[in-house]
């Protein structure tokens, strides 16, 4: 039996696809993706790299400026996504469900879908072995289903940490789809020794924590989003793409971007035929109408 090398990429160049049709004939689904999420500020648990980029733990300044994102910037950006009716998918940190209540409780009452970043953003499951990795996803997914009685849809490593076991143990999971590969603007699917899993795009270049490490500010990064809308929506009139917006609020819940987090949404719903998705809704819509016809090509 030969080695089991993780997953694997179906190759469909994008000019060649059959044409994606989103509901109503929308050209693009736009999903939402505030990043909550949790440092510990004393992780017991470290592999293969420190948690903290100033050692030894704890790491006062780096710890502070992301717990500014839970205890401010967050509910600052809920009114923001309220104010344009926007049903986020959360990148969550699965210990904000313990750990920060009232923020859960929030993320409830709207209705929001959850992407898992894992459990804590300090906890890598880079090199990890099979068993460890299927464990860390599975624990995820029953802490959902505990709280909720819902399934998991959505897995994204914590602090974009993987292995070579990750997608299929998703799919042992019952998760449908993926971020943890950054390789589209359609959702395409990944074949796993388990079966098949969707990756649906997702940014790591138009992104507010990539981003800002170069020093780039808030209206900079709004001209980038608006840059990308305006790409995706033009291509989206022959076949349809997704535009993800990946956002943190330690970073965009700051008083002095706030503004262009509400000024680029206000110019996206400003524009006909876009489609305000969950990350659940794309990939229930591609199982049924998308990836069906990528098979056949």
């Amino acid at each position: 039996m030969s080695e089991n090398l993780g997953p694997s990429f179906p190759f469909h160049p994008y000019d060649q696809r059959p044409k994606l049709e989103w509901p109503n004939g929308a050209r693009v689904a736009v999903w939402v993706l505030p990043n909550i999420e949790h440092y510990e500020y004393q992780p017991e648990f470290t592999n293969v790299r420190t948690s903290w980029p100033r050692m030894p733990a704890p790491d006062v300044l780096g710890y502070g400026v992301r717990d500014y994102g839970n205890r401010v910037g967050v509910w600052r950006m809920f009114d923001i996504f309220d104010k344009h009716n926007v049903t986020c998918t959360v990148s969550l940190n699965f210990g904000i469900i313990e750990h920060y209540p009232d923020i859960w409780e929030a993320m409830e009452a709207r209705n929001y879908d959850y992407l898992c970043h894992g459990l804590y953003n300090t906890r890598y499951i880079w090199g990890l072995g099979k068993e460890e990795t299927y464990a860390v996803i599975k624990d995820c997914v029953d802490l959902l289903r505990a709280r909720t009685g819902r399934q998991l849809n959505g897995w994204f490593g914590s602090a974009v940490s993987q292995t070579k076991w990750g997608a299929e143990a998703c799919v042992a999971n019952g998760i449908g789809y993926t971020t943890d590969f950054y390789h589209d603007d359609q959702p395409v699917p990944v074949e796993t020794a388990n079966g098949q899993i969707m990756t649906i795009p997702y940014s790591m270049d138009v992104n507010d924590a990539v981003v800002y490490r170069w020093h780039s500010e808030g209206e900079e990064f709004s001209r980038m989003m608006r840059d990308m809308f305006d790409v995706l929506y033009s291509e989206g009139e022959k076949s349809g793409t997704v535009m993800p917006l990946c956002l943190h609020p330690y970073l965009y819940g700051q008083p002095h971007r706030l503004k262009y987090l509400d000024e680029t949404l206000g110019y996206i719903l400003g524009h006909d035929d876009v489609w305000m998705a969950t990350g659940t809704e794309i990939m229930q819509w591609c199982r049924e109408n998308w990836l069906p016809k990528l098979k056949k090509v």
